[in-house]
């Protein structure tokens, strides 16, 4: 079966959609209740069960404007996402005429299959990797790093785009900037209340002292773990989503390329090598290889190079050439052809007539 907008995937990312915003206004909700019987605890001396009752009166109170703002961050992070990664990684749109390599490779798989182009952008980075992000097809754009341009050959570099416009076309883009826009709230609110709650110290150890015959202390024990909870829910949602969309796009570029041992070579590149420095994790979470690992490997975005490699050479039948060791940039020296040129060009100024030797052999007189 194709692998490239395979239906049953697609289809599965568009629920994970829905459900990812239903959870986030879930998680929203429970950190608004949390925070209201904090609130209680601290400001009324009563026991647990009228402060849990007050803390929810509240939260219906509440909930219209904590609806409105957490559409609001939505509606925000819908239109200027994208302009908050830019600013954070340093992308910037190119044309045809400034990368005409770059920009040919990509609009040629676009027109091999009908799909819309791209906003084609490029990064200042050492590191070799490359991202897709976007909403929608208005909004959809793949960055590249300066150092993958120049790291690999055409056949390399067009399978690492086409695994990106599987990305795209599966919807893994779409369902991912959800998950990080979601986890962005829940940090936010999160982060706020922590810092009131630090702030009010004195008060809530007051109110913990007096939980002994009162539910105060009982109370502010519950808010932080709700707390807590949703936040941790948040991260573990964004961590949580299948590392197999990583191997349907690996497939999805030999599809488009039908040349696995492009992407085998392309991946064999990037491994070790992709850390975006500065980058944050949601960001890297997009990323053709995502070097950073989570805890025990339980959270890790990606599966390793060696896993993708190997599922590349057992189902598509490439060839692996294990691990590579890549010069450094500051290594790099010019191609021969380059210095034999130069060296030959200064006999040829003083005696045009004479034969002078070219980089293959005698030249013939002009």
């Amino acid at each position: 079966m194709a692998a490239y907008g395979l239906y049953t995937h697609i289809q599965s990312n568009r629920r994970r959609s829905i459900f990812l915003l239903i959870g986030l206004f879930f998680l929203v909700y429970l950190m608004t209740f949390a925070g209201a019987l904090a609130g209680e605890a601290l400001f009324a001396d009563a026991p647990l069960d009228r402060l849990l009752r007050a803390a929810w009166r509240d939260l219906l109170v509440a909930a219209p404007w904590v609806t409105i703002g957490t559409v609001i961050w939505i509606v925000i992070a819908y239109h200027f996402h994208q302009a908050m990664i830019d600013a954070i990684t340093g992308g910037r749109e190119v044309t045809r005429a400034e990368q005409p390599r770059l920009y040919n490779l990509l609009e040629n798989l676009c027109i091999s299959r009908g799909i819309p182009m791209p906003k084609l952008k490029v990064m200042d980075s050492e590191a070799l990797n490359a991202f897709a992000t976007g909403l929608n097809e208005k909004q959809y754009s793949i960055t590249v790093t300066s150092g993958l341009l120049r790291a690999l050959d055409d056949a390399e570099l067009e399978a690492v785009l086409a695994h990106e416009l599987t990305h795209i076309r599966n919807g893994d883009v779409r369902m991912l900037v959800i998950a990080v826009i979601m986890a962005g709230v829940i940090s936010f609110f999160a982060e706020l209340f922590f810092r009131v709650f630090f702030r009010t110290g004195g008060r809530i150890s007051r109110s913990a002292a007096s939980g002994n015959r009162k539910g105060g202390g009982a109370a502010i024990l519950i808010a932080v773990a709700l707390i807590a909870l949703a936040w941790l829910l948040s991260i573990v949602v964004r961590f949580a989503l299948s590392r197999s969309r990583e191997f349907l796009a690996d497939a999805g570029a030999v599809e488009l390329t039908k040349n696995p041992d492009a992407m085998i070579m392309a991946l064999r590149k990037i491994e070790g090598r992709g850390e975006l420095e500065g980058a944050t994790s949601a960001v890297m979470e997009m990323c053709v290889d995502n070097p950073r690992s989570g805890f025990a490997d339980l959270f890790a975005t990606h599966p390793s190079i060696e896993q993708r490699v190997e599922a590349l050479v057992k189902f598509a039948g490439g060839r692996d050439p294990g691990p590579l060791n890549l010069p450094t940039p500051q290594s790099d020296s010019p191609p021969p052809q380059t210095l034999s040129a130069e060296h030959s060009s200064a006999p040829e100024a003083d005696s045009p007539s004479l034969p002078s030797p070219g980089p293959w052999g005698p030249r013939p007189p002009t």
